[in-house]
């Protein structure tokens, strides 16, 4: 489906960052092709993308620029394959600014699992908060040791390290082994990257819902928060929140009720591997 008009189109990628500091990164994210299509053979990937959605009707599933299809050979996801009323929250965390515990605390009163999508220096910074995570009932999932643009990686051996190092430290803090869960930082892939992280048996995350919350001196007013989370949210929605922003923590207790009250639940990304 063509995309006619600015409003039709989410453009969003995460921001950077380099061991701990912030970048601010203003990136593209084409959107093209369906999630409908009966096979991926329509999809011709280029060299690498940037991961984008087009929203054609508020209240329905976007468009993503690559298919289910597509991405499904690759154990890759962007949305559940349901109709049920159900969403997969998500939080990227490249560092700590005070947010993450009162994000914690709503999810934990409204029992709804989350997977977190840490970084190395995230890891190596706030070992209390991962474990708090994992003693919760949360997922963390793998956002890369560096956080770099994994589009760029070409060869297995750094691909890998990327991945291993994280793991390591994970079961480091945690004593227990990392799931493998992989979203790459800033939605920057290539078909390459797709099939390295599939041989190190790792399903790629990538999101049906975002908007833009990683900037810290710049957050969205709640209310235009609220009218792009509740008014796109979906069945099957993987969504991707960023912990680092100030209203989401200070939002999602209401937004998790405003969801709730809307008839969906909240579920693990657990159900869309084993689904």
């Amino acid at each position: 489906m063509e995309i006619t008009s600015k409003t039709d189109r989410q453009v969003l990628n995460a921001p950077t960052y380099n061991t701990g500091i912030k970048l601010a990164a203003d990136l593209t994210a084409a959107s093209a092709g369906s999630r409908f299509a009966a096979s991926s053979s329509s999809h011709i990937s280029p060299a690498y993308e940037n991961w984008g959605l087009s929203f054609q009707q508020e209240g329905k599933p976007p468009v993503g620029n690559a298919t289910s299809d597509y991405l499904k050979q690759f154990q890759a996801h962007y949305i559940a394959d349901t109709t049920d009323p159900v969403i997969y929250l998500t939080f990227d965390a490249g560092y700590e600014n005070g947010n993450t515990a009162v994000i914690l605390d709503a999810l934990k009163k409204h029992n709804a699992p989350a997977a977190f999508f840490l970084v190395g220096n995230y890891l190596e910074t706030n070992p209390e908060l991962v474990k708090r995570m994992v003693a919760e009932g949360h997922t963390v999932g793998n956002h890369t040791w560096h956080h770099p643009d994994m589009s760029k990686i070409a060869d297995q051996a750094s691909f890998s390290e990327e991945l291993s190092k994280l793991e390591a430290k994970y079961q480091e803090v945690t004593g227990q082994t990392m799931k493998k869960y992989y979203r790459p930082p800033q939605g920057k892939y290539s078909e390459s990257n797709l099939k390295m992280a599939k041989e190190m048996g790792y399903h790629t995350f990538f999101w049906s819902l975002a908007y833009v919350d990683w900037y810290e001196n710049k957050q969205p007013a709640h209310e235009e928060a609220f009218k792009k989370l509740l008014g796109r949210i979906h069945p099957g929605a993987i969504v991707l929140l960023h912990s680092t922003s100030k209203t989401n923590g200070e939002i999602l207790d209401e937004l998790l009720s405003k969801w709730e009250e809307m008839g969906y639940r909240f579920g693990s990304l657990d159900e869309i591997v084993t689904g």
